[in-house]
C-alpha cells in the first residue's frame, strides 16, 4: 500500500502541472484581460471590457493612451514579463501555497477563499447529510421491495428529480415561494441584523434562508446513492450466505440488518469522502448565484467574469489538490472497509 500511496502522489505532481498549463494558456488567448479594461477605464469606456473583447485579442483600446502608461499598467498586472516566465513564477508561488493576490480585490487568494469558505460549508453539509438520510434508508426500502409499485414510483420520483437540473429547480423554487407566495427570502444567509438576535431567532432565520437552496441542491443529488444502494442491496440478497442465514432460521430482520447491510455498504461508505467534499465545490456555482449566497462558487464565477486571474488560477490549484486528495482517500477506504482488496 505504501507504494501504492506513492504513487498516486508522484501522478498528482504532473496533473496540477496539465491542469494548471492547459488553464493559464487559455487565459493568454481570452480577450477582455484586467489590461484592457483598465485602459477601457482610462479612456472613458464600460468597466467590463466588453468593448475591447469584441474587437478582438489585441488591445484596440490603447489608441489615444500614453504608451508609457500603457506599460505601467502591464507592469502594475504582471503582463510586462513573458508568458513563460509568469508560469514559472506562478508554479513556484504554488508550490509554498501562495495563491497571490487578486487584482480588484487587493485581497490575499488565501483571504478571499477563507472569507467565502463558511457558506460552501453550510450548504455543502447540509446537502451532504440530507442527501444521506434520505437516499441509503430509500435505497434499502427500494430493495426489499423490489419490483413493488412502491419500487417503481420511488424510480420513476428520484429520476425525475435527478433529471431537473438544481439551477432549473432554483428557478422555480424562488418564482414560487420566494417571489408568488413570498414564503422564503430571495437573496442571502441571513437577514439584515442577525448578530443583534437571539440564539433561536438566528436559528429559525438561518434554516428559513437556506432551506430553498439547500432543496434545489440535495433533489437532484440524493438519486445516485439511493439507486447504488438499492443495487447493493440486491445484490447481497441474492448471495448464498444470505441463503444460509435464512435456513438456519434466522429472521428477515436480523439477515437483513446484521448480514446484508454491512456488506452492501462497501461501496457507499467509500464513497464518502469524495461525496463529502465535492458537495463543498461541487454544484455550488449556480445555486450560490442565483440566491446572492457569497461562497466559493459566486467568488469563482465573479473571478472568471471579471477576469481576476489569480484568483481563478489559485482557486483552481487549491480545489484540484482537494479532489485529488479526496480521490486517493476514497481509494484507501476501500482497504479499510473490505481488506480482501489489494492494489496490485
Amino acid at each position: 500500500m505504501v507504494s501504492y500511496i506513492l504513487k498516486r502522489l508522484l501522478l498528482m505532481v504532473p496533473t496540477l502541472f496539465g491542469v494548471l498549463l492547459l488553464t493559464f494558456v487559455v487565459i493568454q488567448f481570452v480577450p477582455g484581460g484586467p489590461v484592457e479594461q483598465m485602459v477601457s477605464q482610462l479612456q472613458g469606456r464600460d468597466s467590463g471590457g466588453e468593448r475591447a473583447a469584441a474587437s478582438g485579442a489585441g488591445y484596440r483600446g490603447r489608441q489615444g493612451l500614453d504608451p508609457q502608461r500603457i506599460e505601467e499598467i502591464k507592469q502594475l498586472y504582471g503582463f510586462d514579463k513573458p508568458p513563460l516566465e509568469r508560469f514559472w513564477q506562478m508554479l513556484k508561488s504554488y508550490a509554498r501555497f501562495d495563491l497571490g493576490t487578486s487584482f480588484y480585490q487587493r485581497k490575499a487568494v488565501w483571504e478571499l477563499v477563507k472569507e467565502k469558505m463558511p457558506v460552501s460549508i453550510s450548504l455543502g453539509l447540509w446537502t451532504f447529510f440530507i442527501s444521506y438520510l434520505i437516499a441509503v434508508p430509500l435505497g434499502v426500502a427500494k430493495a426489499v421491495r423490489a419490483g413493488s409499485r412502491f419500487d417503481f414510483l420511488t424510480t420513476l420520483i428520484v429520476l425525475i428529480g435527478y433529471a431537473i437540473p438544481g439551477f432549473v429547480l432554483g428557478v422555480a423554487l424562488l418564482v414560487i415561494f420566494g417571489g408568488q407566495l413570498q414564503w422564503f427570502p430571495l437573496r442571502g444567509l441571513t437577514s439584515p441584523g442577525w448578530e443583534a438576535m437571539s440564539w433561536g431567532a438566528r436559528t429559525v432565520d438561518y434554516l428559513w434562508h437556506i432551506a430553498l437552496p439547500v432543496t434545489a441542491m440535495v433533489l437532484g443529488s440524493f438519486a445516485v446513492t439511493a439507486m447504488l444502494t438499492k443495487n447493493s442491496f440486491l445484490e447481497e440478497i441474492r448471495k448464498q450466505y444470505v441463503l444460509t442465514a435464512r435456513a438456519k432460521g434466522l429472521t428477515e430482520r436480523d439477515v437483513l440488518w446484521k448480514h446484508v447491510f454491512r456488506n452492501a455498504l462497501i461501496p457507499i461508505v467509500t464513497g464518502f469522502p469524495a461525496a463529502f467534499i465535492g458537495a463543498f465545490f461541487t454544484g455550488s456555482l449556480l445555486i450560490e448565484t442565483l440566491f446572492s449566497l457569497d461562497g466559493l462558487g459566486l467568488l469563482s464565477y465573479e473571478s472568471v467574469i471579471r477576469r481576476d486571474y489569480p484568483v481563478v488560477l489559485g482557486t483552481l490549484y487549491l480545489f484540484t489538490l482537494i479532489g485529488l486528495v479526496t480521490k486517493l482517500v476514497s481509494d484507501l477506504c476501500y482497504v479499510l472497509v473490505d481488506p480482501r482488496v489489494k492494489f496490485d
